[in-house]
């Protein structure tokens, strides 16, 4: 439990820095830029009267200069540091945006990347850093059984990549070889027995043992290959360190050429603060 806890406090450490600044950034805007605007539309609105708007927004400039030198030497605290927190609340919404908009991005880029290479090449390539075949999620072929420890090999290659900068794709009907093995076998260990009670069983089995919120960052596709069905899951990285629960301990893999291994609490402590560094 320690280790997890340590491991959350990277993350969040690096998460504080990346709003903190944002806030810090947004109150020196508010006091370096939303301050003179608004002195410049109030003076230029209301106490600008020469025909000349030239002259006015000469003026206009001079009243800023002298209302914003008054506010940095300590004159107007009140208006200062309400603009102040303007600035910061803006800035903290930026980084909101920022953080939204960055992750998002990034899913659409990796699924069209990924959505362009076809099956046949993927197994062609065979077994790499972002690339596994598994020949079943559940069916032990050798015992010729349901075997649920099958699926923590699964969710533990699905968390290496999700942990991982660029994630990976897993291939379930697929051996070690690149023959194609099918999903019958899995299907007839499911209560629904098709391709939708085969993506609820690996959703629910995220959803549960990774997190829900994960969910949405691995992409369910089917292939027909020969009359035998393949499960392609495209994995995205995730925008937060993933944990798989196994017993009461919480446990860091990490894909790692082209195996995924567990990384005890030094390694995870270091490569969190790095992977998720803002």
């Amino acid at each position: 439990m320690k280790r997890f806890f340590l491991l959350i406090i990277a993350l969040w450490e690096q998460r504080f820095k990346l709003y903190f600044f944002a806030a810090l950034i947004g109150a020196l805007t508010g006091v370096l830029i939303f301050y003179p605007v608004y002195d410049f539309i109030f003076f230029y609105e209301s106490e600008g009267t020469s025909e000349d708007i030239q002259v006015q927004i000469t003026t206009a400039l001079v009243y800023v200069y002298n209302q914003l030198k008054t506010s940095l030497m300590g004159g107007t605290p009140a208006k200062t540091v309400f603009l102040g927190q303007v600035g910061a609340v803006f800035g903290l919404i930026i980084a909101f945006i920022y953080e939204l908009l960055h992750w998002r991005l990034q899913r659409i880029g990796r699924l069209s990347s990924e959505l362009s290479v076809n099956l046949h090449t993927l197994i062609m390539q065979g077994e790499g850093p972002s690339v596994e075949f598994k020949s079943s999620l559940r069916w032990d072929l050798e015992q010729n059984r349901v075997n649920r420890a099958l699926e923590t090999v699964v969710l533990k290659t699905l968390a290496g990549y999700l942990n991982s900068s660029i994630g990976g794709t897993l291939l379930i009907g697929v051996s070690d070889s690149g023959q194609i093995i099918g999903l019958e076998k899995d299907y007839k260990s499911l209560k629904r027995q098709d391709q939708d009670g085969f993506e609820q069983a690996i959703i629910t089995a995220i959803s549960t043992q990774l997190g829900a919120d994960l969910c949405q960052y691995v992409k369910v596709l089917f292939h027909v290959v020969n009359g035998k069905h393949v499960c392609r899951l495209i994995v995205l990285a995730s925008p937060r360190p993933v944990f798989l629960n196994q017993g009461n301990t919480p446990k860091f893999y990490l894909r790692t050429g082209g195996g995924t291994r567990d990384l005890n609490i030094q390694e995870a402590v270091e490569f969190i603060a790095h992977r998720w560094k803002r």
